[in-house]
C-alpha cells in the first residue's frame, strides 16, 4: 500500500511476481518434493513454465516416490533441457523406464556422480554402458536387482569410471568372478560394494577386491554361497578401514574367520555362535538362563 496525490493505492503481490531464478527456484522450490512440483505444473501456463526451469537447472532428480505413478512422457519431458544433473535416482520405475527413455537423458548429462537403476528391469546393458562412457566423474551406481548387467558391460563401467566409490550389484546374477575381479583392479576408491545373493562369486572376488581396495568399508556378501573362511581373513587383513561386513546365509563362513574383525569393532550382521545358541534357547524355554560367560 503507497499514498499517492492524497490517495491511497494498493497493489497485490502474487508468488509469481517475485523473481524466479533468484529467488522462487533457489529459496522455495528446491525444498519441495517431486510430486509437488508436478502437481503445481498442472496450475496454469505460468507455473508449467516455472517448473520447467526448475527442472532445466536442478542437480538432483529422485523419483523413488513417484516412480510407478508418473508416465514416461512426463518424465522424458520433465529432463529434455537439463544438462546439470549431478544425481538421478530410477528406483521404483521399472514398469515403464527403458532404454529409449534413459538413454538421452545420459548423454546430456556427463556430470552425473550418482545413478541409481536399482530395479529397473526393462533396462539392458546399453544403459550401463551409456552410464560409463557418459559419466566418468561417476562415485555411486545402484544396480540392485538388474539381472541385465553382464560382464562387458561391467567392464567398460570399469574402464572409464575409475573413481567409482560405491556399487550395489546384488541379485545380478549374470556376473561371475573374472567381471569383478577386473572392476577391483580398475576402481581402487571402492568404499562399498554388494555382491549379495550370487551364487557366481566365491572366494576369488572377495580376495581381489580386498587387495586393491584397501580403503573399503562395507562389503555385502549375504547369500554368497560359494565364500569361504580364506577370503575373509584376506579381508581382515588387507582392509583395515572395513566397517561392515555382511555374510548372513554364507554358510562355509565361520566364527574362526570372522572374530578377528569383531576385535576390531566391525559390524558383523551374524551372532557369534554362543549368542545364537542362547537366542534359540530363549525361544524354547521363553526365558533366558544365566550362563557364567568367563567360565
Amino acid at each position: 500500500v503507497r499514498e499517492e496525490d492524497g490517495c491511497c493505492c494498493s497493489r497485490l503481490c502474487m508468488l509469481l511476481d517475485l523473481p524466479w531464478e533468484d529467488v522462487l527456484i533457489p529459496h522455495i522450490l528446491c525444498y519441495l518434493p517431486l510430486q509437488h512440483l508436478v502437481s503445481l505444473q498442472r496450475v496454469s501456463k505460468q507455473f508449467h513454465s516455472l517448473i520447467q526451469v526448475y527442472l532445466t537447472n536442478c542437480r538432483t532428480f529422485d523419483l523413488t516416490s513417484i516412480g510407478p505413478s508418473i508416465p514416461k512422457e512426463a518424465f522424458c519431458s520433465m529432463l529434455k533441457d537439463n544438462k546439470v544433473l549431478h544425481s538421478l535416482s530410477l528406483q521404483n520405475c521399472s514398469d515403464w523406464v527403458t532404454d529409449k527413455e534413459l538413454l538421452p537423458v545420459i548423454g546430456q548429462n556427463q556430470h552425473l556422480q550418482r545413478v541409481d537403476m536399482s530395479g529397473c528391469v526393462c533396462l539392458t546393458r546399453h544403459s550401463l554402458v551409456a552410464v560409463s562412457l557418459s559419466c566418468m566423474h561417476l562415485q555411486h551406481l545402484g544396480l540392485a536387482h538388474c539381472e541385465w548387467v553382464d560382464s562387458l558391460s561391467l567392464r567398460s563401467l570399469a574402464d572409464h569410471c575409475g573413481g567409482l566409490q560405491s556399487i550395489d550389484l546384488t541379485a545380478c546374477r549374470q556376473l561371475k568372478d573374472d567381471a569383478i575381479c577386473y572392476l577391483a583392479k580398475k576402481c581402487l576408491k571402492l568404499r562399498s560394494l554388494s555382491l549379495a545373493v550370487n551364487a557366481n562369486i566365491t572366494d576369488e572376488s572377495v580376495e581381489e577386491v580386498a587387495k586393491n581396495c584397501r580403503g573399503l568399508e562395507q562389503l555385502d556378501l549375504t547369500g554368497c554361497l560359494r565364500v569361504r573362511n580364506q577370503s575373509i581373513r584376506t579381508l581382515a587383513e588387507y582392509c583395515p578401514k572395513l566397517q561392515s561386513l555382511k555374510v548372513n546365509h554364507c554358510h562355509n563362513v565361520t566364527e574362526s574367520s570372522l572374530d578377528p574383525l569383531r576385535k576390531r569393532n566391525v559390524v558383523i550382521d551374524v551372532e557369534p555362535p554362543l549368542q545364537r545358541a542362547l537366542v534359540l534357547l530363549q525361544d524354547v524355554l521363553g526365558f533366558a538362563p544365566f550362563i557364567n560367560l568367563q567360565i
